[in-house]
Protein backbone atom coordinates (compact mmCIF):
# COMPACT_ATOMS: atom_id res chain seq x y z
CA UNK A 1 0.00 0.00 0.00
CA UNK A 2 2.85 2.39 1.09
CA UNK A 3 4.78 1.71 -2.51
CA UNK A 4 1.63 2.48 -4.13
CA UNK A 5 1.26 5.88 -2.20
CA UNK A 6 4.63 6.98 -3.38
CA UNK A 7 4.32 6.02 -6.77
CA UNK A 8 0.70 8.18 -6.63
CA UNK A 9 3.34 10.90 -5.54
CA UNK A 10 5.83 10.46 -7.87
CA UNK A 11 3.76 10.23 -11.07
CA UNK A 12 1.77 13.58 -9.45
CA UNK A 13 5.02 15.42 -8.85
CA UNK A 14 6.16 14.51 -12.53
CA UNK A 15 2.86 15.87 -14.05
CA UNK A 16 2.48 18.94 -12.08
CA UNK A 17 6.20 19.63 -12.62
CA UNK A 18 6.07 19.31 -16.32
CA UNK A 19 2.53 20.97 -16.36
CA UNK A 20 4.18 24.17 -14.51
CA UNK A 21 7.14 23.98 -16.59
CA UNK A 22 4.98 24.04 -19.88
CA UNK A 23 2.34 26.38 -18.76
CA UNK A 24 5.49 29.02 -17.95
CA UNK A 25 5.94 29.02 -21.49
CA UNK A 26 2.51 29.65 -22.48
CA UNK A 27 2.06 32.29 -19.49
CA UNK A 28 4.51 34.53 -21.59
CA UNK A 29 2.74 33.99 -24.83
CA UNK A 30 -0.45 34.83 -23.56
CA UNK A 31 0.67 37.83 -21.48
CA UNK A 32 2.79 39.20 -25.04
CA UNK A 33 -0.53 38.26 -27.45
CA UNK A 34 -3.51 39.69 -23.78
CA UNK A 35 -1.02 43.06 -23.84
CA UNK A 36 -1.08 43.71 -27.57
CA UNK A 37 -4.59 42.90 -27.25
CA UNK A 38 -5.48 45.55 -24.98
CA UNK A 39 -2.67 48.16 -26.36
CA UNK A 40 -3.65 47.65 -29.74
CA UNK A 41 -0.92 45.94 -31.34
CA UNK A 42 0.01 42.48 -32.91
CA UNK A 43 2.28 40.70 -30.66
CA UNK A 44 3.58 37.31 -31.53
CA UNK A 45 2.55 35.82 -34.75
CA UNK A 46 5.52 34.48 -37.06
CA UNK A 47 6.48 31.52 -35.24
CA UNK A 48 4.54 28.73 -35.45
CA UNK A 49 0.65 29.12 -36.57
CA UNK A 50 -0.45 32.17 -34.89
CA UNK A 51 2.62 32.58 -33.31
CA UNK A 52 2.12 29.39 -31.04
CA UNK A 53 5.44 28.30 -31.15
CA UNK A 54 7.22 31.27 -30.44
CA UNK A 55 7.46 30.09 -26.36
CA UNK A 56 9.77 27.10 -27.98
CA UNK A 57 11.92 29.66 -30.30
CA UNK A 58 12.45 31.69 -27.31
CA UNK A 59 13.38 28.40 -25.29
CA UNK A 60 16.20 27.54 -27.84
CA UNK A 61 17.43 30.51 -27.95
CA UNK A 62 18.07 31.00 -24.13
CA UNK A 63 19.54 27.53 -23.89
CA UNK A 64 22.37 28.43 -26.52
CA UNK A 65 23.02 31.72 -25.43
CA UNK A 66 26.27 32.81 -24.09
CA UNK A 67 26.51 31.97 -20.18
CA UNK A 68 28.57 34.65 -18.40
CA UNK A 69 29.49 34.69 -14.84
CA UNK A 70 31.26 37.85 -13.49
CA UNK A 71 35.40 37.97 -13.21
CA UNK A 72 34.62 39.22 -9.18
CA UNK A 73 31.54 38.05 -8.81
CA UNK A 74 31.19 35.41 -5.67
CA UNK A 75 30.53 32.12 -8.18
CA UNK A 76 28.88 29.38 -6.35
CA UNK A 77 26.02 31.61 -4.95
CA UNK A 78 25.85 33.53 -8.61
CA UNK A 79 24.89 30.44 -9.94
CA UNK A 80 22.85 28.88 -6.78
CA UNK A 81 20.60 32.06 -6.56
CA UNK A 82 18.37 31.00 -9.68
CA UNK A 83 17.76 27.50 -8.38
CA UNK A 84 16.96 28.97 -4.96
CA UNK A 85 14.34 31.47 -6.58
CA UNK A 86 13.19 28.61 -9.01
CA UNK A 87 12.35 25.81 -7.13
CA UNK A 88 9.98 27.20 -4.19
CA UNK A 89 7.64 28.47 -7.12
CA UNK A 90 7.11 24.49 -7.74
CA UNK A 91 7.08 23.32 -4.51
CA UNK A 92 4.59 25.48 -3.49
CA UNK A 93 2.03 23.71 -5.43
CA UNK A 94 2.17 20.97 -3.73
CA UNK A 95 -0.33 21.26 -1.21
CA UNK A 96 -3.03 23.01 -3.96
CA UNK A 97 -5.87 20.33 -4.85
CA UNK A 98 -7.04 19.97 -8.27
CA UNK A 99 -10.04 17.85 -8.07
CA UNK A 100 -11.56 15.41 -5.52
CA UNK A 101 -10.94 12.29 -5.32
CA UNK A 102 -11.52 9.94 -7.99
CA UNK A 103 -11.65 6.28 -8.53
CA UNK A 104 -8.63 4.90 -11.23
CA UNK A 105 -7.14 1.73 -11.69
CA UNK A 106 -9.47 0.08 -9.15
CA UNK A 107 -7.76 2.25 -6.36
CA UNK A 108 -9.15 5.98 -4.97
CA UNK A 109 -6.75 8.75 -6.05
CA UNK A 110 -6.62 12.21 -4.99
CA UNK A 111 -6.42 14.70 -7.33
CA UNK A 112 -3.08 16.78 -5.34
CA UNK A 113 -0.21 15.92 -4.23
CA UNK A 114 -0.95 16.38 -0.63
CA UNK A 115 -3.47 17.64 1.52
CA UNK A 116 -1.85 18.80 4.49
CA UNK A 117 -3.86 20.01 7.45
CA UNK A 118 -1.49 22.94 7.75
CA UNK A 119 -1.28 23.47 3.78
CA UNK A 120 -1.69 27.35 4.14
CA UNK A 121 0.80 27.52 6.90
CA UNK A 122 2.77 25.45 4.03
CA UNK A 123 2.33 28.14 1.66
CA UNK A 124 3.28 30.80 3.69
CA UNK A 125 6.53 29.58 4.61
CA UNK A 126 7.67 28.44 1.14
CA UNK A 127 6.71 31.40 -0.22
CA UNK A 128 8.92 33.37 2.52
CA UNK A 129 11.71 31.32 0.66
CA UNK A 130 12.29 32.71 -2.41
CA UNK A 131 13.55 36.17 -1.34
CA UNK A 132 16.58 34.86 -0.58
CA UNK A 133 17.27 33.64 -4.14
CA UNK A 134 16.79 37.09 -5.33
CA UNK A 135 18.74 39.08 -2.15
CA UNK A 136 21.56 36.22 -2.96
CA UNK A 137 21.77 36.66 -6.93
CA UNK A 138 21.76 40.61 -6.15
CA UNK A 139 25.15 40.73 -3.76
CA UNK A 140 26.97 37.66 -5.53
CA UNK A 141 26.74 39.85 -8.67
CA UNK A 142 29.06 42.46 -7.62
CA UNK A 143 26.94 44.81 -9.14
CA UNK A 144 26.03 47.92 -7.46
CA UNK A 145 22.53 48.22 -9.10
CA UNK A 146 21.79 44.40 -8.72
CA UNK A 147 22.69 44.68 -4.98
CA UNK A 148 19.70 47.79 -4.84
CA UNK A 149 17.84 45.52 -6.97
CA UNK A 150 17.80 42.55 -3.81
CA UNK A 151 17.50 45.05 -0.81
CA UNK A 152 14.58 46.74 -2.93
CA UNK A 153 12.77 43.33 -3.12
CA UNK A 154 14.13 41.89 0.57
CA UNK A 155 12.35 44.64 1.75
CA UNK A 156 9.22 44.55 -0.14
CA UNK A 157 8.91 40.88 0.24
CA UNK A 158 8.79 41.40 3.83
CA UNK A 159 6.48 44.13 4.03
CA UNK A 160 3.59 42.62 1.56
CA UNK A 161 4.39 38.95 3.60
CA UNK A 162 2.44 40.26 6.34
CA UNK A 163 -0.42 41.51 4.66
CA UNK A 164 -0.95 38.57 2.61
CA UNK A 165 -0.60 36.16 5.28
CA UNK A 166 -3.69 38.07 6.81
CA UNK A 167 -5.51 37.53 4.05
CA UNK A 168 -5.02 34.03 4.46
CA UNK A 169 -6.81 34.05 8.42
CA UNK A 170 -10.58 35.06 6.95
CA UNK A 171 -10.96 32.01 4.79
CA UNK A 172 -9.05 30.14 7.58
CA UNK A 173 -11.60 31.16 10.52
CA UNK A 174 -14.54 30.84 8.09
CA UNK A 175 -13.74 27.14 7.33
CA UNK A 176 -11.84 26.47 10.65
CA UNK A 177 -9.08 24.82 8.97
CA UNK A 178 -5.61 25.58 7.65
CA UNK A 179 -6.29 22.67 4.71
CA UNK A 180 -6.66 24.37 1.56
CA UNK A 181 -8.82 20.90 0.51
CA UNK A 182 -10.82 21.75 3.56
CA UNK A 183 -11.16 25.35 2.61
CA UNK A 184 -12.42 24.82 -0.85
CA UNK A 185 -15.04 21.94 0.69
CA UNK A 186 -16.33 24.90 2.98
CA UNK A 187 -17.33 26.77 -0.28
CA UNK A 188 -19.42 24.22 -1.45
CA UNK A 189 -22.76 26.42 -1.45
CA UNK A 190 -21.22 30.23 -1.54
CA UNK A 191 -17.58 31.14 -2.69
CA UNK A 192 -15.50 33.03 0.12
CA UNK A 193 -15.21 35.86 -2.11
CA UNK A 194 -18.48 37.08 -0.92
CA UNK A 195 -17.86 36.80 2.93
CA UNK A 196 -14.09 38.37 2.13
CA UNK A 197 -14.23 40.66 -0.69
CA UNK A 198 -11.65 43.03 1.35
CA UNK A 199 -9.46 39.82 2.23
CA UNK A 200 -9.43 39.04 -1.51
CA UNK A 201 -8.60 42.51 -2.47
CA UNK A 202 -5.55 42.89 -0.08
CA UNK A 203 -4.39 39.22 -1.43
CA UNK A 204 -4.27 40.76 -4.85
CA UNK A 205 -1.99 43.45 -4.38
CA UNK A 206 -0.07 41.17 -1.31
CA UNK A 207 0.60 39.00 -4.35
CA UNK A 208 1.39 40.96 -6.87
CA UNK A 209 4.34 42.51 -5.16
CA UNK A 210 4.92 38.72 -3.71
CA UNK A 211 6.16 38.01 -7.41
CA UNK A 212 7.20 41.68 -8.86
CA UNK A 213 4.47 41.78 -10.78
CA UNK A 214 3.81 45.80 -12.17
CA UNK A 215 3.47 47.88 -10.43
CA UNK A 216 5.36 46.23 -7.70
CA UNK A 217 8.32 45.37 -9.97
CA UNK A 218 10.71 47.66 -8.38
CA UNK A 219 13.05 45.38 -7.52
CA UNK A 220 13.60 45.54 -11.63
CA UNK A 221 13.27 48.98 -12.11
CA UNK A 222 15.05 49.15 -15.30
CA UNK A 223 14.62 53.14 -15.49
CA UNK A 224 16.96 53.24 -12.20
CA UNK A 225 18.95 50.08 -11.95
CA UNK A 226 19.31 49.22 -15.84
CA UNK A 227 17.86 45.66 -14.84
CA UNK A 228 17.56 45.20 -11.24
CA UNK A 229 19.20 42.16 -9.41
CA UNK A 230 19.38 39.91 -12.83
CA UNK A 231 21.44 42.87 -14.26
CA UNK A 232 24.35 40.51 -14.84
CA UNK A 233 22.68 37.14 -15.51
CA UNK A 234 22.62 35.69 -19.23
CA UNK A 235 20.96 32.32 -20.94
CA UNK A 236 19.15 29.74 -18.69
CA UNK A 237 20.27 31.35 -15.69
CA UNK A 238 18.32 34.58 -16.65
CA UNK A 239 15.84 32.46 -17.86
CA UNK A 240 14.96 30.98 -14.52
CA UNK A 241 14.10 33.85 -12.97
CA UNK A 242 12.16 34.38 -14.91
CA UNK A 243 10.18 31.11 -15.49
CA UNK A 244 10.06 31.10 -11.27
CA UNK A 245 8.32 34.89 -11.60
CA UNK A 246 5.46 33.17 -14.20
CA UNK A 247 5.01 30.02 -12.11
CA UNK A 248 4.40 32.04 -9.05
CA UNK A 249 1.85 33.91 -10.72
CA UNK A 250 0.15 30.50 -11.56
CA UNK A 251 0.81 29.11 -8.24
CA UNK A 252 -0.77 32.54 -6.51
CA UNK A 253 -3.83 32.25 -9.00
CA UNK A 254 -4.02 28.64 -8.11
CA UNK A 255 -3.94 29.80 -4.11
CA UNK A 256 -6.27 32.81 -4.69
CA UNK A 257 -8.77 30.42 -6.29
CA UNK A 258 -8.56 28.45 -3.71
CA UNK A 259 -9.39 30.44 -0.92
CA UNK A 260 -11.73 33.00 -2.51
CA UNK A 261 -13.44 31.26 -5.28
CA UNK A 262 -13.80 28.07 -4.36
CA UNK A 263 -11.12 26.09 -6.28
CA UNK A 264 -11.55 23.12 -8.30
CA UNK A 265 -15.55 23.56 -7.64
CA UNK A 266 -17.94 24.11 -10.05
CA UNK A 267 -21.22 23.30 -11.48
CA UNK A 268 -21.73 19.36 -11.84
CA UNK A 269 -18.57 18.39 -9.98
CA UNK A 270 -19.67 16.03 -7.64
CA UNK A 271 -21.24 13.98 -10.64
CA UNK A 272 -18.03 14.05 -12.97
CA UNK A 273 -14.96 14.75 -10.51
CA UNK A 274 -13.17 15.18 -13.77
CA UNK A 275 -14.09 18.98 -14.07
CA UNK A 276 -12.25 19.56 -11.12
CA UNK A 277 -9.18 20.36 -12.70
CA UNK A 278 -10.36 22.25 -15.26
CA UNK A 279 -12.52 24.53 -13.51
CA UNK A 280 -9.18 25.02 -11.31
CA UNK A 281 -7.51 25.97 -14.94
CA UNK A 282 -9.68 28.31 -16.01
CA UNK A 283 -10.00 30.06 -12.58
CA UNK A 284 -5.61 30.14 -12.82
CA UNK A 285 -6.26 31.61 -16.75
CA UNK A 286 -8.56 34.67 -15.26
CA UNK A 287 -6.34 35.15 -12.11
CA UNK A 288 -3.72 35.60 -14.82
CA UNK A 289 -5.36 37.75 -17.34
CA UNK A 290 -5.90 39.89 -14.37
CA UNK A 291 -2.19 40.24 -13.76
CA UNK A 292 -1.48 41.07 -17.37
CA UNK A 293 -4.18 43.68 -17.68
CA UNK A 294 -2.97 45.19 -14.42
CA UNK A 295 0.63 45.79 -16.15
CA UNK A 296 -1.34 46.81 -19.17
CA UNK A 297 -2.64 49.74 -17.56
CA UNK A 298 -1.00 50.77 -14.35
CA UNK A 299 2.18 52.78 -14.24
CA UNK A 300 5.21 51.85 -11.28
CA UNK A 301 5.14 52.77 -7.96
CA UNK A 302 7.66 55.26 -6.63
CA UNK A 303 9.46 52.78 -4.07
CA UNK A 304 9.11 55.19 -0.93
CA UNK A 305 5.34 55.23 -1.50
CA UNK A 306 5.32 51.46 -2.22
CA UNK A 307 6.66 50.98 0.98
CA UNK A 308 4.25 53.37 2.83
CA UNK A 309 1.35 51.78 0.83
CA UNK A 310 2.38 48.41 2.32
CA UNK A 311 3.04 49.43 6.08
CA UNK A 312 0.34 52.21 6.54
CA UNK A 313 -2.57 50.98 3.99
CA UNK A 314 -2.31 47.83 3.55
CA UNK A 315 -1.20 46.35 6.93
CA UNK A 316 -4.10 47.70 8.75
CA UNK A 317 -6.22 47.29 6.64
CA UNK A 318 -5.48 43.37 6.84
CA UNK A 319 -5.45 43.51 10.24
CA UNK A 320 -9.16 45.29 10.58
CA UNK A 321 -10.19 42.58 8.11
CA UNK A 322 -9.10 39.66 10.65
CA UNK A 323 -10.77 41.65 13.71
CA UNK A 324 -13.83 42.23 11.61
CA UNK A 325 -14.26 38.36 10.41
CA UNK A 326 -13.14 37.14 14.25
CA UNK A 327 -16.15 39.13 15.43
CA UNK A 328 -18.54 38.00 12.72
CA UNK A 329 -17.56 34.30 13.20
CA UNK A 330 -17.92 33.66 16.62
CA UNK A 331 -20.96 35.60 16.96
CA UNK A 332 -22.32 33.44 13.79
CA UNK A 333 -21.02 30.60 16.20
CA UNK A 334 -23.00 31.32 19.45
Amino acid sequence: MESALIIQWIVKGVILTLALVTGFAYTTFYERKLLAKIQIRIGPNRVGPGGWLQPAADGVKLIFKEELIPAKSDKFLFVLAPVITMIPSIVIMAVVPWGKTVLMFGQEVFLGISDINVGSLYIMSVASIAVYGITLAGWASNNKYAMMGGLRSAAQMVSYELALGLAFVGPIMIAGSMSLGDIVEAQKNIWFIVYQPLGAFIFLIAALAEVNRSPFDIPEAEQELTAGYHTEYSGMKFALFFMAEYIKMTAVSAIGASLFFGGFRGPFVDVLPGLGPLYLFLKILAGLGLMIWIRATLPRIRYDRLMTFGWKILLPLSLVNVFITAIVVVAMGS
